[in-house]
């Protein structure tokens, strides 16, 4: 009698492993070095081209729902990290953390409109119109009333300038005190009463993510064309960029320059997650010049993570791994930026 082979059970095993290897979406994200950008494809100013010689970048990272396949190639490439669902989206769907992101670009162009203006010495107004919610905690008062995208313009009739005053506000009263939210949904005003709770961080406030929502008035026509990208990481590259064509439209000199940190109505130049995918794009685009958020690390930071580093710090190791000969630059403001470039033409 022949003895029954068994092959094929196993070759059906390994066909099933390897399709659900390659096709079965795991609750994790992995981040890839992204593209690096031509400014001019997304932003217009004064209905003009830039004609200008060189280019500014502006660089993102590529993120994808990871598959099983997808985990091994991070785990065996470099400058590739996982991420589990809750780290990436806040436990946010995908729609709604691509909606949240959208909100973080728009910002960021207002805000990068406003900066470079200002500093090119234009007439402009910011009018803060509220904060947009970009999540509700499980334990706040308001969740299931509050939803992503909608506007709170006022806490307590109380109308503000900033979100900061606004948090500041809230985090002064006391824990259990009744406060009433003035907000826009749809395009509608609404109100709601909730109470002060304790938040993940010890202070007191109503329990809800925020971004600023703000309106940019000027005599300056500009124009952004961004569909398909968020964040808030190009706030400062974009500020740079709208300077350099109504101030000084040879400041780039030619070069190929890129860079990342979100901007602030102060001219602050914020830190972003990824830079060292960030350098990898810029470098592969033959950029010379590469601007880093400098801020140093927060306690909270230290405290999560002992071995948390600076943007800056971060990219220069990047870029040695890598053995590019591109530029990090440190930069805490929009000013530093352009006087970097002035300087060392």
């Amino acid at each position: 009698m022949k003895k029954k082979t068994r092959w094929p059970i196993y070759l059906i095993i390994g066909l099933i492993i390897t399709f659900i290897a390659f096709t079965v979406p795991l609750p994790y994200y992995i981040e890839v070095p992204g593209t690096s950008e031509d400014i001019r494809k997304v932003l217009q100013v004064n209905n003009q081209s830039d004609q200008e010689e060189g280019s500014y970048q502006f660089v993102t990272v590529g993120v994808k729902h990871a598959r099983m396949v997808d985990l091994v190639y991070a785990w065996l490439t470099p400058f590739t990290d996982i991420r589990s669902a809750k780290e990436m989206t806040g436990g946010s769907s995908d729609a709604e953390f691509m909606r949240i992101n959208q909100f973080y670009m728009e910002t960021s162009q207002n805000m990068a409109k406003y900066q470079g203006l200002k500093a090119a010495g234009k007439e402009i107004e910011l009018k803060y119109l509220g904060v947009y919610v970009l999540t509700v905690t499980d334990n706040s008062t308001f969740k299931g009333i509050l939803n992503i995208a909608d506007t709170v313009t006022a806490v307590n009739d109380k109308t503000f300038e900033s979100s900061k005053e606004m948090v500041d506000y809230v985090n002064s009263q006391t824990l259990g005190d009744k406060v009433k939210v003035t907000y826009q949904e749809d395009g509608k005003v609404k109100t709601a009463e909730g109470k002060i709770i304790t938040l993940e961080n010890g202070k007191n406030g109503i329990g809800i993510g925020l971004i600023d929502r703000t309106e940019v008035s000027s005599d300056v026509p500009i124009k952004f064309s961004t569909a398909g990208i968020g964040g808030p990481s190009a706030g400062m590259m974009f500020s740079l960029s709208i300077y350099t064509q109504i101030a000084d439209p040879t400041l780039r000199n030619g070069r190929i320059i890129a860079g990342t940190g979100s901007i602030d109505r102060d001219g602050n130049v914020g830190d972003i997650g990824g830079i060292d995918k960030k350098v990898v794009a810029a470098a592969k685009k033959g950029a010379t010049v590469f601007f880093a958020p400098n801020n140093p690390v927060t306690e909270e930071a230290k405290k999560a993570n002992p071995n948390a580093k600076s943007n800056y710090d971060t990219a220069v190791e990047a870029a040695e791994m890598i053995k590019t000969d591109m530029k990090i630059v440190p930069v805490k403001t929009l000013q530093d930026a352009i006087d970097y470039l002035k300087n060392n033409p």
